[in-house]
């Protein structure tokens, strides 16, 4: 075991799975040489030399469209792009290339690649560079989105997609890199991806979140006067996501509340309700509810407060469901 904080895991996990299979090559904008904007690729290039940690002109479409070029040819690239707002020249060749190869080859070709990339607020950024663009992803047929919350989660979900044989986008909550360090096995494990996490149990309300959220909302609960009444689920992807367990969950509790950082219209949250009112409607005593981002761009460092969901927010949010009859 050794401690690590999130940014931490994901740099081990590169490098153990680097050392591992030799087909992996790492690159994007920055990443070699400076290992990364936020360093979560420091001393990669050092260890595994500059043919396979590879800094990249500002292309993202080329970075993207390159990797979907040497998945086909038998390698297992990982590319970073540098900030989650910078997606959109690149979402072309996610989704008319990456997200159709199996289906377009009749299953001849599939496309073992990661792309990875910080995001969302509480950093004080600037523009373009604090969107939580859950949606754009999830909404495509043949795209995976996984989200982490912890160090270790981080470590297994990101194993996961590396031996993936198909395209995952590995989003990763950059206010949390260095927020906690939790104990993370040094050997390799894998957690399946499409399979949420139950964090705590609960008997009144499940509430489900990923990402920066998870913790936000575990720091909701500790205000409560009891902490019993939320059964807290961590989703970790969202594309599939693991309905079976928030069902079973709201069958229990009989109320729901989704939290996410994302803008509110058409995002993650609707699906999810649209789910739980499809499986679990009959059991419902209230109401499904979402708390998130406001439908607008994110504010730059003296408004992101506002936009932000924070613990006080969820607090007041789970009372006012509670206070709900069926």
């Amino acid at each position: 075991m050794a401690l690590m904080n999130l940014l931490e895991a994901v740099n081990h996990t590169l490098d153990q799975q680097m050392t591992l299979n030799k087909d992996i090559i790492l690159y994007g904008e920055d990443i070699g040489y400076g290992g990364g904007v936020f360093r979560t690729t420091a001393g990669l290039q050092k260890n595994h030399g500059n043919e396979r940690v590879i800094d990249t002109p500002i292309a993202e479409a080329g970075i993207v469209g390159s990797a979907i070029g040497m998945a086909i040819g038998g390698l297992r690239p990982i590319v970073e792009i540098q900030f989650s707002g910078f997606l959109f020249p690149a979402y072309n060749e996610l989704v008319t290339h990456a997200a159709r190869m199996r289906n377009r080859s009749r299953g001849r070709f599939y496309l073992p690649m990661v792309v990875r990339m910080p995001y969302g607020g509480g950093v004080r950024a600037l523009e373009h560079h604090s969107e939580s663009l859950e949606t754009l992803i999830a909404h495509i047929p043949g795209l995976k989105l996984v989200i982490p919350s912890t160090p270790y989660d981080a470590k297994g979900l990101l194993t996961a997609a590396i031996k993936d044989n198909d395209p995952v986008i590995f989003m990763e909550p950059k206010r949390i890199y260095r927020a906690f360090r939790q104990e993370v096995p040094e050997e390799e494990y894998e957690i399946p991806l499409g399979k949420a996490r139950i964090v705590r149990p609960g008997n009144r309300i499940t509430v489900v979140a990923w990402g920066a959220m998870v913790r936000e909302v575990e720091n909701a609960i500790k205000l409560l006067d009891d902490e019993n009444v939320v059964e807290l689920i961590d989703l970790r992807t969202i594309a599939p996501f693991d309905k079976e367990t928030i069902i079973e969950s709201v069958k229990k509790t009989g109320r729901i509340l989704i939290v996410h950082e994302a803008v509110k219209s058409f995002g993650p949250a609707a699906e999810i309700m649209a789910s739980v009112n499809e499986k679990a409607f009959y059991y419902l005593e209230a109401a499904p509810a979402r708390l998130t981002g406001f439908d607008i761009t994110v504010p730059l460092a003296r408004g992101e407060h506002y936009h932000l969901v924070d613990p006080k927010k969820i607090v007041n949010e789970i009372k006012r469901i509670l206070s709900l009859k069926a």
